[in-house]
């Protein structure tokens, strides 16, 4: 008994796959995304100057009526 035939075997490669046609839907899609990106990191820059929305944190509770 030699010690490579036990154990799991190693799965072959799948071949590589073609360039993807692309029809007027996936175009528009993809314009959409691209798009869609760009507003939310416009967005993120102008948070980012702003500073924080609340000076929140974990805020206790005052028990005066005990």
């Amino acid at each position: 008994m030699s010690g490579r035939e036990g154990g799991k075997k190693k799965p072959l490669k799948a071949p590589k796959k073609g360039p993807k046609e692309m029809d007027e839907d996936d175009l528009k899609l993809k314009e959409k995304m691209k798009e869609e990106q760009k507003k939310i990191s416009e967005m993120k820059a102008k948070a980012c100057q702003k500073g924080p929305l609340s000076g929140g944190g974990i805020k206790k509770k005052s028990n005066t009526n005990q």
